[in-house]
């Protein structure tokens, strides 16, 4: 099986029914299973790959994912374009529960995961200046919009380690440094899929306020929030592989060139 567009489902986002005549495979890779196995199917008149972040059943938490497992499976069946949706916590007023944030730059508090393809005999020293695909956040931008989703055209995330959520003090630092929104797995996933020369967009749904508001941080809170959440992703990934064109006009595809010594 073949796929142009990987979809890796974040929490709550775990529908396979958004495609047609669907396959599952299960990919190997050097480096161990990817969270579940993916499912194929057609979408927009394309190919598209779809695997859930954290497992079908949610039992991965965000430090134990196997992102590069996940990146190289969706890579070795074709994929030059990855979706990835996920819920994140707001650290601005203005960004309200229900929005959706398309990020374009992270802060990385992670401590326990790998960030690379290359640990043992080359050193890949990879840019991610501009951490998503220019390209595709404008598209899914332009969707958003089209849709008339309530959204933000840009954001900084800050990646935590988790699963635990933040304290109050560690989500008032995290304002004062200019973060937008708080999450915990979009690193080191973008950095692999620059690595792997896929384009890559964040589509960050917002579910709560974090903690730096007087209202704590609930599951519950977050999961009613989410099943609102998860009918617009739903509408902005649809339209999104429809408009997109077969060919890329980015940069990505040749994200490796000048990044080894």
């Amino acid at each position: 099986m073949q796929a142009e567009i990987g979809i890796i489902g974040g929490t709550g986002l775990y529908d396979p029914k958004l495609l047609k005549s669907v396959q599952e495979v299960t990919v190997e890779t050097p480096y161990g299973k990817p969270s579940d196995s993916i499912t194929v199917g057609e979408l927009g008149g394309k190919c598209v790959a779809f695997l859930p972040r954290h497992g079908k059943k949610h039992t991965i938490r965000p430090t134990d994912i196997n992102v590069r497992a996940n990146i190289y499976a969706l890579k070795k069946l074709g994929v030059t374009r990855i979706l990835a949706p996920s819920t994140v916590g707001s650290l601005l007023e203005e960004y309200h529960p229900g929005e959706i944030v398309f990020c374009d730059q992270f802060i990385d508090r992670t401590t326990r995961r790998e960030q690379s393809f290359y640990t043992k005999d080359r050193v890949c020293h990879i840019t991610v200046a501009e951490p998503m695909c220019p390209e595709l956040r404008k598209t899914v931008i332009a969707v958003a919009k089209k849709l008339g989703v309530k959204m933000h055209e840009t954001g900084t995330y800050v990646c935590i380690e988790g699963p635990r959520f933040s304290t109050k003090a560690e989500s008032k630092m995290y304002r004062q440094w200019g973060a937008d929104v708080v999450g915990m797995t979009l690193v080191p996933e973008c950095v692999l899929a620059r690595e792997a020369e896929i384009c890559y967009a964040s589509i960050s749904t917002v579910t709560d306020y974090d903690v730096w508001k007087e209202h704590p941080v609930s599951v519950d809170d977050i999961m009613k929030i989410m099943k609102t959440n998860i009918e617009n992703v739903k509408r902005i990934i649809a339209e999104t592989v429809a408009s997109l064109p077969k060919e890329r006009a980015c940069k990505c595809g040749e994200a490796l060139k000048g990044a080894f010594v």
